[in-house]
């Protein structure tokens, strides 16, 4: 959504729970390198009105044995709803780090039904519309307890993956072509890419300015990989984030038959059994 027609909304008497996700993830120096930080002191100091924080790593997210997933639906829920939203409560998130953060909340909000949409372009968006700004600490209003349960089948788990073709381009990598081709350090413990696997980057579903590119374009994306948009895709990335932006790009192209592998290369390259590509295809790059 716009940040004008957020903005519209703060005044009505149904004005969403607004939702700040911002995280930092750092580039990594080295192979294994993984660092975050948190982003509640930027919210602190400016966030659209009465948007409350959420650290998504922590407060969304459920450890596995070897990465962190997505919460069973319950958990989730529970959570949720302290931060005061509920099963039909109308939702926008946002972050100022790039959008990832709330592509990802946007996935698990939507995994369970409750109505939620992202504020287009972020808190950088919002500036540069020139609307208000506030700082410091927002009041939550936590909801009751709800119950949850998944309203589309949106994850795909490491031994549903090994079982499935993965020849038509439909099983897509989110990361950099540096990262995909294993060019560049990597947060996890191998480089390279899930072989079959084709590259459609997050980053450049979105223009310059931080805004979601046109359907057409991205689309377009797909097809220059080689993705038939007409079947099932598989999303992954290197820990079910960028995934997540690339789910967010195909909904807005009214590409819903998406599910993602939330494991992605954090789980996958930490079996050595696993195989891995680094460099390019026999072809050239696909």
């Amino acid at each position: 959504m716009r940040a004008e027609d957020l903005f519209g909304e703060l005044t009505g008497l149904t004005a969403p729970v607004i939702l700040d996700a911002s995280l930092v993830l750092h580039r990594p120096r080295f192979d294994g390198d993984f660092r975050t930080d948190s982003g509640h002191g930027a919210w602190y100091a400016a966030h659209v009105p009465g948007a409350i924080h959420v650290q998504v790593d922590s407060d969304l997210a459920f450890p596995a044995a070897t990465h962190n997933h997505h919460p069973p639906p319950q958990a989730l829920a529970e959570r949720l709803a302290r931060f005061g939203i509920g099963p039909d409560t109308p939702t926008v998130v946002y972050d100022s780090t790039g959008g990832f953060w709330a592509a990802r909340v946007w996935y698990l909000l939507r995994w369970i039904g409750v109505p939620v949409r992202v504020l287009d372009g972020g808190l950088s968006a919002w500036r540069a519309a020139g609307l208000p700004l506030e700082s410091g600490a927002t009041h939550v209003r936590p909801v009751a307890p709800w119950r949850a349960h998944p309203v589309r089948d949106a994850w795909i788990e490491l031994d549903d993956l090994r079982g499935i073709d993965c020849g038509a381009g439909n099983l897509v990598c989110a990361l950099s072509p540096q990262a995909f081709w294993g060019k560049e350090p990597t947060r996890y413990t191998r480089r390279g890419h899930i072989p079959g696997s084709v590259n459609v980057p997050a980053r450049e579903l979105f223009t310059d300015d931080g805004l979601i590119r046109p359907p057409a374009e991205i689309t377009q994306r797909y097809r220059d990989a080689g993705t038939d948009l007409g079947r099932e895709v598989i999303l992954y990335c290197g820990g079910g984030i960028s995934a997540t932006v690339n789910a967010l790009a195909l909904a807005a192209a009214g590409v819903e038959n998406v599910r993602v592998y939330d494991g992605s290369l954090e789980e996958w390259s930490a079996d050595p059994t696993l195989p891995l590509l680094v460099g390019y295809s026999e072809g050239g790059r696909r």
